[in-house]
């Protein structure tokens, strides 16, 4: 055999040697996981959870349907389809991820990553559901047994509509609850909220249009500090998401107050707002 026609196949070979198998998700190489970028309804992206990873996001939002016994991943009912499904599209690409990563979803990264599992059908039936499907990736999963945590590569959240009671009843539990501002001062422990979300519009007028008002700085500044205080993240929704200087200038306050999760729909641009602006960022890069 010619030695350039042994090259080709050797070539060949070596491709699909490397080749993943079907289904399986290729870690980016060389991506920096952001501590504070979250995915606002992540599945609305031509690649979900890949492009939100391939940019380093750590937080990533499903909103969940639950039609003929399947978990439909949409925002609305009527573009629940069929097979796109929790499990499809976050649960069992994860769990390829972190096996190939050595338990995590980033190359050796320490953090926990997020999905929030915003419930859209009715709570109990549909978390009942979300339970179920949650136990078959167990090893993959952050769990609280008897109020003790067990870190996971995965926490899973429930928000929209949250069964509280039947969550606080379980004494294992695959999946932490997304309290509200309200819940601040409540005492719940962090092992069942473990993270507090809120609509920005619903507590803040400035929109990010000139100097942020004292009162309304000093207000997120407590909000903050009190839920560390007590072992809560924090996130909000419905920030200003539009490009321009009056996002920007709402992301430096939240940066600048500690938000833990800054929500956005543009996954590059939160990138690079976050790479020149976060210290902490700016410290790992």
């Amino acid at each position: 055999m010619k030695r350039s026609t042994l090259s080709v196949l050797l070539a060949l070979l070596a491709v699909v040697v490397a080749s993943p198998s079907p289904g399986a998700v290729a870690a980016p190489g060389g991506v920096q996981p952001l501590e504070r970028a979250h995915a606002h309804n992540d599945y609305e992206h031509d690649r979900p959870l890949a492009d939100a990873r391939d940019r380093g996001f750590t937080s990533v939002e499903a909103d969940v349907w639950l039609v003929d016994g399947e978990l439909r991943v949409a925002h609305d009912l009527v573009d629940a389809r069929p097979g796109r499904t929790l499990r499809s599209l976050y649960l069992q690409p994860l769990a390829e991820i972190a096996r190939a990563n050595g338990g995590s979803v980033y190359p050796r990264w320490r953090g926990s990553f997020q999905l929030l599992v915003d419930i859209k059908s009715d709570g109990p039936a549909t978390y009942e559901a979300v339970d179920e499907a949650l136990r078959e990736f167990r090893p993959l999963l952050t769990q609280w047994v008897g109020g003790h945590e067990r870190r996971g590569a995965v926490e899973v959240v429930i928000s929209g509509n949250r069964p509280r009671e039947d969550m606080l009843a379980q004494r294992i539990r695959r999946a932490g609850y997304d309290g509200r501002l309200s819940d601040l001062g409540s005492g719940v422990p962090a092992t069942f909220m473990p993270l507090v979300s809120d609509n920005w519009t619903n507590n803040f007028t400035w929109q990010g249009v000139g100097a942020m008002p004292v009162a309304e700085r000093e207000k997120l500044h407590r909000i903050v500090s009190q839920a560390h205080a007590a072992g809560y993240r924090v996130r909000f929704w419905a920030t200003p998401d539009v490009a321009g200087e009056a996002r920007n200038a709402v992301w430096r306050e939240l940066l600048t107050a500690g938000v833990d999760h800054i929500n956005t729909d543009d996954l590059a641009g939160l990138r690079e707002f976050l790479l020149a602006n976060d210290p902490a960022e700016r410290r790992r890069g």
